[in-house]
């Protein structure tokens, strides 16, 4: 199959095999790892601001509740699709499992361009899709959580719906949410700081120093800018970033925190043209600066074997979802590129939200200097336990990181009886 028909959900059932395979695990195993639980879909209608009534379709995936209950983001995108939802379910199976938390993998999503909404055609689409999706979610059954396109507010208008439904607070039911709603500290910096964290790890493991490196990250949504600010603060030179608009560049750097600034002003619509002391290039020019460490973190299939070779990086950490085709994957391990994978790379979301519903359940709330800190100190680990992995069988980081996830998952099965 060509990489141009290559959907991300034939991407991870190639990957789960490649991993089953290298464990010498059972097709069994396979048969029951390659594809969802459950997969919901539902239409949700949604009266407009000019009153007419349009309906939206949704989905929500559970890849694999062995471990414990469901767990993953909720986006808007007008390219979500049922295989998309599908795919992104099953690598957040294998990322709770190689952060060592007890979940397995959901996720879910709305086809819709947020953009052409108003804010209260939003706020009863997010109502709607919950109040459909509720039969197949809970805090012991699955937990949506933001993805693209969705926030803390959105989050706070779904939890909020769902109380009603049941008649009780429920705030366990969705992580993500606003701090003032049962929202976690250092929620909304997790998945950056985690990638942060890799590249810091990636430099370790390679014996080189962060300290006065080149680093250039895809995307400046949430995940990119607090990967490129953490990443300044640990010494690294953050010299390119880009989103939808340009790519920024700056031999010496560019000043990170004036570009958080600078996005958050209205006129500038979250986009980064315009960026003053940096030179302006075409988006795709993110693929070509050389660099220490390249992180892409927008949207899944961002590296292929189109620009693959452009790459001029002796590092790439994965702050996106499936950034990285099986054709690009072949190239960067010949090239010897040191790859960490997305599901370990962008895990901190996930961990972090973990570490916010067990705070629910307690209703006991820590500081954002102890979430950091547990954050650190489990993220740390799953990078070494991988590491190993990857030396003791020769395979990438990527294969390891399945691995690693897959054992955990298979062993919860064959206790459970699911399989032999």
């Amino acid at each position: 199959m060509s990489e141009k028909t290559l959907n991300v959900y034939d991407i991870v059932q190639q990957q789960i095999k490649e991993a089953c395979d290298a464990l010498g695990e059972t097709e069994e195993v396979y048969n029951v790892l390659k594809q969802p639980k459950s997969c919901l879909e539902v239409a949700v209608p949604v009266k407009m601001d000019n009153g007419e009534t349009k309906v939206f379709q949704a989905y929500r995936s559970l890849h694999n509740d062995a471990v414990g209950p469901g767990k993953g983001g909720l986006r808007f995108h007008q390219d979500v699709s049922m295989d998309e939802v599908k795919a992104l379910s099953a690598w957040m199976t294998f990322k709770c499992g190689v952060a060592g938390i007890p979940y397995g993998g959901g996720k879910g999503g709305v086809i819709v361009d947020p953009t052409e909404l108003s804010q209260g055609e939003i706020e009863r689409l997010s109502r709607g899709v919950i109040s459909a999706i509720s039969p197949v979610i809970g805090d012991m059954k699955d937990i949506p959580a933001p993805d693209v396109n969705t926030n803390p507010q959105i989050m706070a208008w779904m939890v909020d719906e769902y109380s009603k439904l049941k008649g009780q607070n429920t705030l366990g039911i969705i992580t993500g949410k606003p701090l003032e709603f049962g929202g976690s500290l250092g929620r909304f910096e997790a998945t950056g700081y985690g990638v942060a964290l890799m590249i810091r790890e990636a430099f370790k493991a390679t014996n080189q120093e962060i300290k006065g490196s080149k680093i250039s990250v895809q995307g400046f949504g949430n995940v990119g800018r607090f990967a490129a600010l953490y990443a300044q603060q640990m010494g690294a030179n953050v010299v390119a970033v880009s989103d939808v608009s340009c790519t920024l560049y700056n031999k010496n750097g560019l000043d990170i925190p004036a570009l958080f600034e600078y996005v958050k002003e209205p006129k500038n619509k979250n986009m980064i043209k315009g960026f003053s002391d940096a030179e302006e290039f075409d988006r795709d020019k993110i693929f070509e600066v050389e660099v220490d460490a390249f992180a892409p973190c927008a949207l899944e299939n961002s590296i292929t074997s189109e620009n693959v070779d452009k790459i001029k990086a002796s590092m790439i950490i994965e702050g996106a979802n499936g950034p990285t085709t099986p054709e690009a994957d072949k190239v960067i391990n010949e090239k010897g590129i040191f790859l960490v994978p997305d599901i370990l790379a962008n895990g901190g979301g996930v961990m972090v939200s973990y570490f916010e519903w067990v705070q629910n359940l307690q209703n006991y709330y820590w500081t954002f200097e102890e979430v950091q800190e547990k954050q650190e100190v489990k993220m740390v680990k799953a990078f070494d336990d991988i590491l190993d992995i990857m030396k003791e069988f020769d395979v990438s980081m990527r294969v390891a990181a399945f691995m690693m996830s897959i054992k955990r998952v298979a062993d919860a099965m064959r206790a459970r009886g699911w399989v032999k």
